[in-house]
């Protein structure tokens, strides 16, 4: 269901059609309580008819929404109006990784910082306990000041969780263990290796690779 300009969601109204997302139609739209922009995700029809996708979309919003760390979206709130569920998170003024890659090859420096800022934000996920599924170019947002964004996606908290409730990552860029359907996570539930972070990101490789390889055809 496509949502028109000022449609009113209990105290959200939107502002405009943004695009769309592996859940459904994101918008712009304005807290009237607030006073600010955030970005409104409405999950689509057929994701809330599904109870137990919906269910664990929930609780994938609720485990990110504890997170704090400029690198990792902030989530604001989850709920439902109207017949519409809703995730209204924080609105990235910028692009996506992958919007970003399209436009060539990435000089080495920024293509490093943009990793390292990424990684970052996956182990603040990580310290608690939370390993992202679905880490790929599309799912990275880049704000026009350079600060990277990791969006939420497909989440699980401890192995358990992980081997049972998850589905598997997009193949080109899960890394090698999470390919077979599992990450290495901590028995305790409370923390995963750091290298999970990086091992995620290795998909990337080719962004590093290019960018180095064409230094050095410069030189």
């Amino acid at each position: 269901m496509f949502l028109e300009n000022g449609r009113l969601l209990l105290h959200y109204r939107v502002l405009s059609h943004l695009g769309a997302g592996g859940m459904g139609e994101v918008y712009l739209a304005e807290d009237l309580r607030l006073g600010r922009k955030l970005a409104l995700k409405i999950v689509s029809a057929r994701l809330a008819r599904d109870e137990d996708r919906l269910q664990r979309f929930q609780w994938e919003a609720r485990s990110v929404s504890a997170l704090n760390h400029p690198n990792v979206i902030t989530i604001y709130d989850i709920g439902e109006a109207d017949g519409q569920h809703f995730i209204a998170t924080e609105f990235i003024d910028g692009e996506t990784l992958r919007a970003r890659l399209s436009a060539g090859p990435l000089p080495p420096a920024l293509a490093v910082d943009l990793v390292v800022q990424a990684a970052r934000g996956l182990d603040a996920a990580h310290a608690l306990g939370i390993v992202h599924r679905d880490i790929k170019p599309e799912n990275v947002m880049i704000r026009r000041d350079g600060l990277v964004k990791v969006l939420e996606g497909q989440a699980c908290r401890g192995r358990q969780s992980c081997e049972r409730g998850c589905h598997r990552p997009v193949r080109d860029h899960a890394g090698r263990d999470s390919r077979h359907g599992r990450l290495h996570v901590a028995r305790t539930g409370a923390r995963p290796p750091r290298g999970c972070a990086l091992g995620c990101l290795f998909c990337w490789r080719r962004v590093l690779r290019n960018a180095l390889r064409q230094t050095a055809v410069s030189r």
